[in-house]
């Protein structure tokens, strides 16, 4: 799951909001390409480190609080500083001593996509009420809007279905409308700016045309625009899915960032959750 989130987040953050040649010519997968930011081929970005976060507070078997994950995103990120996340929120982190600080300091006002690019692995919450509870107070921290807090519970209830429903991935748009009452499109085809909803849809429109990981990494790289999340969000279902083919290049597994919190702490972190939550085994033994 982890390892999976981190490769769609490398990859699309070498082609997130770049200019369209760039994809047209680069967008291969034949290797990471660097960020025009600065961040270095093959390393991941904020859709990756939050999700470590969240799978951390899943691990400690909390209560789910805002103050829990609002600790574990300032943890996180002064543990292991890095590129990507937006700017407001990076130089809040930066002077952050702790959750209670960040809660303090920032104004969850936003609309954007933070929230739901973080909330795959809340899946794993077997009650669906608990993991409504967890995907809203996950999302007050930062996102305490309707966009950012419906967009937190329908990734959840998605990454949900697949583990514990053994859904078809045909079948999550209806299990979502039912739960929800959104309406999730599988006919995206725009630019994804920095907006919940619209990255809803594009990973909607991805997963559905896809049965491979690697044609479903090009094409969430060939919207253009916030492809890191769309990415990130992506191959994490995917991985969730047994009708995925596993099929993630061999340059992209060895070109992932190694590090104290590379792809080997990656790979720990998701035999961690299998350990805890026994219903990702049989999805772990599908990781390359």
């Amino acid at each position: 799951m982890l390892l999976e989130i981190a490769i769609g987040d490398a990859y699309g953050a070498g082609f997130e909001f770049c200019p369209r040649e760039k994809i047209v010519l680069g967008n291969t997968l034949e290797q990471y390409v660097p960020h025009g930011l600065g961040i270095a081929a093959g390393h991941y970005t904020d859709d990756t480190q939050m999700s470590i976060a969240v799978a951390e507070v899943l691990l400690a078997d909390s209560d789910y609080s805002g103050n829990a994950f609002a600790d574990a995103y300032v943890r996180c990120y002064k543990r292991d500083q890095r590129q990507g996340y937006a700017r407001g929120l990076q130089g809040l982190l930066d002077l952050c001593r702790d959750g209670a600080d960040l809660r303090e300091r920032i104004s969850p006002e936003s609309r954007r996509n933070g929230a739901a690019m973080r909330s795959v692995p809340l899946g794993l919450i077997a009650d669906k009420n608990l993991l409504a509870q967890a995907a809203r107070e996950q999302a007050m921290v930062t996102h305490n809007t309707v966009e950012g807090i419906l967009s937190s519970h329908v990734v959840a209830l998605m990454s949900h279905a697949l583990l514990y429903d053994k859904a078809r991935l045909a079948e999550l748009p209806d299990l979502i409308l039912k739960i929800t009452g959104f309406v999730l499109r599988d006919d995206w085809h725009d630019e994804v700016e920095c907006d919940a909803l619209q990255t809803l849809h594009a990973v909607n429109t991805a997963l559905q045309a896809n049965r491979c990981m690697s044609t479903l990494l090009l094409d969430c790289v060939n919207f253009g625009g916030d492809v890191d999340s769309v990415a990130a969000i992506a191959m994490g279902l995917a991985s969730l899915a047994p009708e995925y083919v596993v099929d993630i290049p061999g340059s992209l597994l060895s070109g992932l960032e190694l590090g104290q919190f590379g792809s080997s702490y990656l790979r720990q972190l998701d035999v961690a959750l299998a350990q805890r939550y026994p219903v990702l085994g049989l999805q772990l033994q599908r990781q390359p």
